[in-house]
């Protein structure tokens, strides 16, 4: 990858902007050649690097323009000490807040090298199923939603609840929700799997302490342009009227639509939208995106195999304990990264677990 190498003791990023200036022009290059698109999926992959190479090149001349402006504020905060502590302070102020904001881009910068796969850099659709466990489960389910909802906020993303239908007592029974942002796929496809909580129950009148199940599956929103092969034969398309969680997100009418994918088991919702029509559209989207990510899930089970290896963690398989009583841990499985902070997590602060399960992935391969 143009911009990074591995070193004995780990990653570190040496970006080389000549050598990502160099891959976006022989991309564009070849994306300008006459019968480019006649291969739909090897363009898309294409197109995709060369968005992600203009990306990085942005985000690098960025981070040189505000080093030189916090190096020009250091010299001034040096002249300034001639005239006073005071005006020293501001100045030496201003710098640390431009290093801050060096230290955010940077940061991003790293993120970004980690990122590998077409769809990446795109949208997310997010789906929880609770386990077994009636109430309890749901009950998680609607937690986890609630977190993922907070982590698109605290991120800057917009998140679009396409489905929510609520429980028998509490929580939800399923929900689909997309994530607008740069590299949202990317990001999300850490949390796929089966995520555990420990607490006590508060739906338990003797205070026990229960376990409960969640399954997280995470799907690229695909383009229009990317074709996806879906014979109308191999769908079962039911229509039913929107009820439960959502609030004003979701559409309560008897336009929502259910689509299933007989071949494979996928079932996909949508109640969000005002006309029948239009969640049968989003739908079918969503389906697409879950057809897209089963391939590339078998792809990759596929070359676990031709290595000889057997992967630590299978897909669906539990990654995460989120422990509540009678201490407080949240710990991967994948990465062995944890924390006592059970809130803040709970509350959307969940981007360290992300970033080392993707630098996880990265050793990994």
């Amino acid at each position: 990858m143009p911009g990074c190498r591995k070193s004995s003791s780990g990653w570190v990023i040496i970006f080389d902007p000549a050598a990502l200036e160099k891959q976006a022009r022989e991309l564009e290059a070849l994306m300008q050649r006459p019968g480019f698109w006649s291969d739909r999926l090897a363009a898309a992959a294409v197109s995709a690097d060369y968005r992600r190479a203009n990306r990085r090149l942005e985000r690098f001349r960025r981070i040189q323009a505000e080093v030189g402006d916090s190096e020009a504020m250091v010299e001034m905060a040096r002249e300034a000490a001639t005239e006073g502590p005071e005006a020293e302070a501001g100045f030496l102020e201003e710098a640390f807040r431009a290093l801050s904001s060096n230290l955010e881009h940077l940061e991003q910068l790293e993120e970004e090298r980690l990122f590998s796969g077409q769809y990446d850099d795109g949208d997310a659709v997010l789906t929880i199923h609770p386990g077994a466990g009636g109430t309890e489960s749901q009950d998680w389910a609607e937690m986890l939603l609630r977190m993922y909802l907070r982590w698109a906020d605290r991120r800057g993303f917009k998140a679009e609840i396409n489905e929510a239908t609520a429980g028998d007592e509490a929580g939800l029974k399923s929900a689909t929700v997309t994530i607008h942002g740069e590299n949202a796929y990317g990001l999300l496809s850490s949390e796929r799997g089966v995520h555990r909580l420990v607490r006590i129950s508060p739906f338990d009148a003797a205070k026990r302490r229960h376990t409960s199940f969640a399954a997280v599956e995470v799907s690229p929103l695909v383009e229009e342009d990317v074709e996806v092969e879906v014979d109308e034969k191999d769908l079962r398309i039911e229509t039913y009227r929107a009820s439960g969680a959502g609030g004003q997100h979701v559409n309560k009418t008897d336009s929502a639509v259910r689509i299933t994918h007989i071949p494979t088991g996928v079932v996909v919702q949508c109640q969000n939208e005002r006309s029948q029509l239009s969640n049968k559209n989003t739908a079918m989207k969503l389906l697409k995106g879950r057809l897209v990510e089963l391939k590339e899930r078998e792809r990759a089970e596929e070359m676990e195999k031709e290595r000889g290896e057997l992967a630590e963690i299978a897909w669906g398989s539990q990654i995460r304990s989120y422990v509540l009583a009678p201490y407080q841990m949240i710990k991967d499985h994948r990465t062995a990264y944890e924390t006592g902070n059970a809130q803040a997590v709970l509350d959307g602060d969940i981007d360290a677990f992300i970033h080392q399960y993707l630098m996880w992935r990265v050793g990994k391969r």
